[in-house]
This record gives structure tokens, sequence and C-alpha cells, in this order.
């Protein structure tokens, strides 16, 4: 996968999850970099869990799940 669809589906990820978790937004770049590290967070669960997501879908799945597990923590750890 390019760099680009790598950002594409990190901003997407992020955007997702702030609406799922009812966010006031983190902008543009903020949107990414929770994709990103979120795709990461989600594909480490997904293995945990013995899952798997392949393909353009599997990877805007995995990366918006990752993304709103990672906004829970932080709202956990922020309270």
């Amino acid at each position: 996968m390019n760099i680009i669809m790598f950002l594409i589906i990190g901003a997407i990820a992020g955007w997702l999850a702030g609406q799922i978790m009812k966010g006031s937004g983190f902008g543009a770049i903020g949107n990414i970099v929770i994709g990103i590290v979120g795709s990461v967070v989600g594909g480490f669960t997904f293995s945990l869990l013995g899952l798997s997501s392949g393909g353009l879908i599997g990877s805007l799945v995995t990366a918006t799940v990752g993304a709103v597990i990672l906004l829970y923590i932080s709202r956990l750890i922020k309270s």
C-alpha cells in the first residue's frame, strides 16, 4: 500500500473514530495521526483475537477499531 493510501485511510479512520466516540474533532493532521496509531492498535487487537482483515475496507475497519480503542483509553486517562 502506498503512503498516500495509508494517509487517506488514517484520516478517514481517525474521523470515523471521532464520530463514533462523539469527539470534537482533531483536525486533518490529528485525524491522520489517530488513524495511523489506531491501525497499529487495531492490528495488534485483531491478532490477539485471532481475526484478520484484508483489502481497503478491512484496513479501514481495523484502523477505525484501533482508533476507537485509542480514544477510549485516552479519555479514561484524561478523566
